[in-house]
């Protein structure tokens, strides 16, 4: 029985191993067919080749502007604020901030055309929010890295623009709020100096009433309300000519917000001083095309091309050689 059994398997080898090398020599005997095929794979890869667009992409990475780039911007900051400006760093950020928001909405602009453009930012170091890495898909390496420098410039300049124009907005209100204030204070200080020259002329009526011409006291200091009409209508008369002719009275704090005033009246940012970014790397000339890829799309049609004519050869022959049950 195991002599049997193992003739049957060494036939069942046999007949797989004629099998396998009968289905290479169908294969060699129609080679040329498979030929044809691999050579029409060939030439319609390179047709695709041919008329598909190539796709460049340049690459640059950036980060918060120096301190030098947003000076201009800072020191008006500090000018109009004071003590309540931001900080140095915090405006670094936040010029940082609003640049990749205006980068942003470029991209999906330029995503939305009827002839869309890649252009991409994003975090180069996941988990940390800069520094930022910007790319440009174009159809020459030259074109990608021209136009993506071009839109990080254009970027740059709009929200400089941007920060101009709302600096401007807070000085004109900041300078309402100053002048207002100026005239909250001058409005004060003539109404002291009214009520000054009401209380003079009281105390000059009781003097007259009470028919004192010369001072009856000796110490002006100790001199109140209810006692100035001791000091004679000589001197009171005297005393009302002086404080109608005596210009207003202010406070330091007055003097304070009238040079705040002059200060922030002198402010003027120039937008070409603004950069809301700074280059850690420029961007680059690629050297190598996302696509097409010419080497691996020409395996890949000879590799297809041998597939699909190596199937069509053993069907066929399969075909041949079938024979219908009776």
């Amino acid at each position: 029985m195991t002599h049997n059994n193992n003739n049957a398997v060494t036939r069942s080898d046999d007949r797989e191993q004629i099998d396998l090398i009968d289905l290479v020599m169908q294969l060699w005997r129609s080679k040329w067919t498979i030929s044809v095929f691999v050579v029409i794979a060939i030439i319609l890869a390179g047709a695709y080749l041919l008329v598909t667009k190539e796709k460049w992409t340049s690459n640059a990475i950036i980060t918060q502007p120096d301190a030098a780039q947003v000076a201009s911007y800072n020191n008006a900051l500090n000018i109009l604020y004071g003590n309540a400006a931001p900080s140095m760093n915090d405006v670094q950020l936040r010029t940082i901030n609003r640049f990749y928001s205006a980068f942003s909405a470029l991209s999906q602009s330029l995503d939305n055309q009827q002839d869309p453009e890649k252009l991409v930012i994003e975090q180069s170091v996941k988990g940390q929010t800069l520094p930022l890495n910007v790319s440009y898909e174009a159809s020459s390496a030259e074109a990608s890295q021209k136009q993506l420098a071009l839109y990080i410039q254009q970027v740059d300049e709009q929200t400089a623009k941007e920060l101009s124009a709302d600096l401007k907005d807070n000085i004109k209100q900041q300078i309402s709020t100053l002048k207002d204030s100026l005239d909250n204070q001058e409005k004060v200080a003539q109404e002291q100096k009214d009520l000054r020259i009401k209380q003079i002329i009281e105390a000059l009526k009781n003097a007259q009433a009470a028919k004192i011409i010369s001072p009856q006291i000796q110490q002006t200091q100790d001199v109140t309300q209810e006692t100035m009409f001791l000091l004679g209508t000589e001197a009171l008369s005297s005393m009302v000519q002086n404080e109608s002719s005596r210009p207003l009275v202010f406070s330091p704090a007055y003097y304070q917000t009238k040079q705040n005033l002059l200060d922030i009246q002198n402010l003027n940012v120039d937008p070409s001083t603004i950069h809301v970014y700074r280059y850690v790397m420029k961007p680059d000339l690629p050297i190598k095309r996302d696509s097409p890829k010419r080497v691996l799309t020409m395996i890949l049609a000879v590799l297809l091309g041998g597939i699909i004519g190596s199937s069509v050869v053993l069907v066929r022959n399969a075909l041949r050689s079938y024979t219908p049950k009776a």
